[in-house]
């Protein structure tokens, strides 16, 4: 022991010089400390309570006697004593323990100025049961307040236990046998020690010659020996840890419940022992100089953390943060533990970085403050060029110390290896950085270390993840050629893009590329494919389209899903959303799109689908080459540079060639509008209003692009018929015109009459002779009545190249159609004037000439006419019984007027609702005679002024 190393990591407090108060007059008997306070007994029978500062704060007497032992408890504020009090009888022994609640105090005798605390539970300890012998020891155990286990340790081997709650006097009293010897010098208990176990109560029991544990149960108890040695009073203490210490003049002994445990040998008469913050404390009494030696022991660093030469102590104890040691002159000394930096920098001036680091990690230390010690310690070897060994240090560190403070010691190329070393450590705790990751990459391959490369980019963590940021790695690997290894951690990352940015940019390697696309998920596939389809397409573009057919129709799938196929689409990707990847090869977009009208008829996206197609199909200014003409999975470049080789061929050819060219883009030309047409058509099936396109934009694309047979047709069906016939006149196709008209213009098939004036007054408006086919439309607009002769005569008169002799026959017709309609008007005016004449005439004979009624039978039942009859100005005679309450009407007659008022009365309805005249006048050949009809049923006839009053 003599080799280990003495510190001064303890200090003299209280400026080192400090006694017991002159108010602890008498010899100090027993000590104890607690609740930031030490309880003095003296064998006066007095107790004294001292401050912090070992002042005096206040006593009272606590036995008439002598106080032998006390104890201040923890978890209560009360004080337990042991002294000897006046003997009431010869019987009893002068021997009592008493319990003080040192919260509540009262008055001593007539002094208010004097105060003791309240005694609340004296007790006599020897009985009859229990005999009185010499009190060598004492001990109290608080459980759960406030029952106390009190020991009390006899000369004689015994030990008297008290239980209970001594202030109610419920207790319970038992005996405890440490031994049977016959020198009874070597019974006697010099120390005792508590441990709880869990639920199990034990206690530890010294004497002179032996060391025993008892287990305190309910109401029983065993004991057993743990060793056949032991010690003096005062050479007992228990650990921090529950673990029993006595000291023997060769050496400390540590003991468990399973018996002795570690010792030291520490040599010496040990006056006093104890335990303050895992130090061991040694009052040892040098038989040289006669002089007492105080030691404190580190045991886990093996160090002495002070020691100082004393006199004579008479007791120890443990407050305040400090040890306090009371000499037998009543003079103290206080000695506290210093800071750990002060202990720290200690060592570190001595270069002692070993001692601190096990200082530190021994007192438990914060992680931050073990750091420091191993940064320093780090320096220390880093200065001495020791870098393996400093690196040591730092890799434990790592968590604490900033990294950069460590890498930028060992950028040096020579120490590159502890710098990996370093870095590997740091990926290993998780706490890299992308920047630690590239270092890290880049260290590998400049030392060529492929086998701590794989062990790097394979390894993982407990839950399956990589240690480092997955895209730096990626991309130091890409940087370094290292594609095998940049592929493996994307792959295992699920970093899909840059997996195939590495196959596909830098190996390009297309065909493992869009396998491994197959091999994900729908949704991934599909980001990617977005992600990376433009070079795919140019490289494979069929395997490309093939992909996509998977990924938007999902082949064997959408076919069992029957009626839900529609919702089911609506999950799926739209080929809209892959548009762009087409964008420079766009005979792979038609393609594409192709295969997908024709496998998917009911698609979501079909009206953006066949906007798309018919772009293609109608644009003559977009470079298309069939992509069925080329071969089966060939490259297109492939035949780019085959169409290179061919145009590289003698001059003599050059001329062939390009007319095969034109003839070639003419015949793809026309064979993508046919398409556009059927596209056209097909889309726009005729049970719907609006067709599956956009119709605006189909318009636009076949004016843009002249594709005439397309206009035409959208035309057609929007009914745009003077649209239609307007491209054949923009054409010059008198034919196509007429045949259209005929088409077009026949209103018992829906069509529009007024045609045939518009192509007439084309006609006019021509300059140039086309009398042939201005006779045709005539024929046509004669047959159905389309326009008057005058209008005719004035559209043609317009056309300088028309004679005369055009128009002579349809002239010649009308004039006469013209006057058989005037006879028949005049023959209809005159029967109607003498109708009207004949109504004047009876209307005027009924009013100034008496009527006679000459009919013999009832016009109803057709019996002779007897009274009472009635009469009406008709003509018509009934009975009146036949009449029954209608008096005023010829039932005969009484229908037909009614028809005719009810007629009127509608006309006149009719009359105010504006807008079906204007209709009728409007959808009506000749709207005169709808004019000439409401005036002569009396409907517009009639004129009425409005209200004459001011408003």
């Amino acid at each position: 022991m003599y080799q280990w190393r003495k510190f001064e990591f303890f200090e003299k407090k209280l400026a080192g010089k400090c006694s017991i108060p002159e108010e602890v007059s008498g010899r100090i008997e027993c000590c104890s400390s607690g609740r930031g306070k030490v309880v003095i007994g003296c064998d006066d029978g007095t107790v004294s309570f001292l401050d912090r500062g070992l002042n005096f704060s206040y006593g009272f007497q606590a036995h008439s006697s002598s106080a032998l032992f006390l104890q201040q408890l923890k978890q209560r504020n009360y004080l337990v004593t042991i002294g000897e009090d006046e003997q009431i009888t010869p019987q009893q022994s002068a021997m009592c323990l008493k319990v003080f609640d040192l919260d509540r105090m009262q008055s001593e005798g007539t002094s208010s100025s004097s105060t003791s605390p309240d005694c609340i539970g004296i007790l006599r300890i020897f009985t009859n049961q229990f005999p009185e012998a010499k009190i060598t020891s004492f001990l109290v155990l608080e459980e759960a307040p406030p029952i106390l286990l009190i020991a009390i340790g006899l000369d004689n081997g015994c030990i008297y236990c008290i239980k209970g709650d001594i202030a109610r006097e419920r207790i319970t009293r038992f005996k405890l046998e440490v031994d049977n010897l016959s020198d009874k010098s070597q019974s006697s208990v010099t120390g005792l020690g508590f441990r709880v176990d869990g639920q199990a109560l034990q206690l530890f029991a010294v004497t002179p010659s032996s060391v025993s544990l008892f287990i305190l149960q309910n109401k029983t108890s065993r004991g057993q020996t743990l060793d056949q040695i032991g010690s003096n009073a005062n050479s007992v203490a228990m650990s921090d840890r529950s673990e029993l210490i006595i000291g023997r003049p060769e050496a400390v002994y540590f003991y468990e419940v399973d018996g002795r445990g570690p010792c030291w040998a520490f040599e010496g008469q040990k006056k006093f022992l104890g335990w303050f913050r895992g130090y061991l404390l040694c009052v040892i009494a040098d038989q040289r100089n006669g002089n007492d030696t105080f030691n404190i022991y580190d045991l886990k660093n093996r160090l002495i953390a002070h020691s100082l030469v004393v006199k004579e102590v008479s007791h120890m104890l443990c407050e305040w943060g400090n040890i306090i040691l009371i000499m037998a002159d009543k003079s103290a000394l206080c000695i506290g533990e210093k800071d750990m930096e002060s202990k720290l920098d200690m060592l570190f001036k001595k270069n002692l970085y070993t001692v601190a680091i096990n200082l530190v990690q021994s007192q438990q230390a914060d992680a931050a403050a073990t750091a420091e010690v191993l940064r320093k310690y780090g320096d220390h070897l880093y200065s001495k060029q020791d870098y393996d060994e400093a690196m040591a240090q730092y890799i434990h560190t790592i968590g604490h110390l900033e990294p950069s403070y460590v890498i930028q010691k060992f950028l040096d190329a020579q120490r590159i290896y502890n710098l990996t070393n370093y870095l590997e450590k740091l990926h290993e705790k998780g706490l890299a950085s992308k920047d630690h990751t590239t270092l890290l990459l880049n260290c590998y391959t400049k030392l060529k270390d492929v086998d701590k490369l794989n062990v790097f980019i394979k390894s993982e963590d407990g839950v399956g993840e990589h240690k480092f940021d997955v895209e730096t790695a990626i991309r130091v690997c890409r940087a370094t050629n290292y594609h095998e290894h940049a592929m493996y951690v994307a792959k295992k990352a699920g970093k899909h893009e840059w997996y195939l940015k590495i196959l596909l940019e830098d190996l390009g390697r297309y065909e493992e590329a869009l396998q491994y696309i197959s091999s994900l998920e729908p949704s991934q596939a599909g980001v990617t494919v977005k992600e990376y389809g433009k070079i795919l397409v140019e490289h494979k573009p069929v395997e490309t389209i093939e992909i996509l057919m998977r990924l938007c129709t999902e082949d064997g799938e959408s076919g069992k899903r029957g009626a839900a196929n529609v919702a089911y689409l609506n999950m799926l990707p739209s080929p809209v959303d892959f548009l762009n990847i087409f964008i420079h090869h766009l005979p792979s977009l038609m393609d594409f799109l192709e295969k997908y009208t024709n496998k998917v008829k009911d698609s979501p996206a079909q009206v953006e689908i066949h906007n798309t197609l018919l772009e293609l199909y109608l644009s003559n200014d977009l470079s298309f080459s069939s992509i069925s003409q080329a071969s089966n999975g060939e490259d297109l470049n492939l035949r780019a540079r085959s169409g290179a080789t061919a145009t590289s061929r003698s001059g003599s050819n050059g001329k062939f060639i390009a007319d095969g060219k034109d003839s070639n883009k003419e015949k793809d030309r026309l064979e993508k509008q046919e398409k556009g047409l059927r596209l056209l058509k097909s889309a726009w099936p005729s049970e719907l209003e609006h067709p599956l396109y956009d119709v605006d934009l189909a318009i636009i694309l076949c004016e843009m692009n002249e594709f005439k047979e397309g206009l035409l047709y959208l035309y057609e069906k929007m009914k745009l018929y003077k649209e239609v016939i307007a491209c054949y006149m923009q054409a010059h196709d008198h034919e196509g015109l007429i045949a259209c008209c005929k088409r077009l213009g026949d209103s018992g098939k829906g069509g529009d009459p007024s045609l045939w004036a518009d192509l007439l007054k084309y006609f006019g408006e021509l300059g140039e002779d086309c009398s042939k086919e201005v006779k045709e439309v005539l024929t046509y607009i004669e047959r159905d009545d389309i326009l008057p002769p005058i209008i005719v005569l004035q559209t043609l008169s317009r056309n300088p190249c028309l004679t005369l002799s055009v128009i002579k026959d349809y002239i010649a017709r009308k004039l006469e159609q013209e006057s058989k309609l005037i006879e028949e008007d005049r023959r209809a005016i005159d029967k109607y004037q003498e109708t009207t004449s004949a109504m004047r005439k009876e209307i005027q004979d009924l009013r100034t000439n008496a009527r006679i009624f000459q009919l013999s039978k009832c016009t109803a039942c057709t019996f002779t006419l007897d009274l009472p009859a009635v009469h009406f100005m008709c003509i018509h005679s009934f009975h009146q019984r036949c009449l029954g309450d209608n008096e005023k009407e010829c039932p005969v007659c009484a229908p037909e007027y009614k028809s005719v008022l009810e007629t009127k009365r509608s006309l006149e309805q009719n009359s105010k609702d504006q807008d079906r005249f204007f209709q009728q006048v409007k959808s009506s050949k000749d709207g005169f005679s709808v004019i000439a009809e409401y005036f002569g049923k009396g409907v517009i006839s009639k004129t009425s002024s409005g209200p004459t009053g001011g408003s």
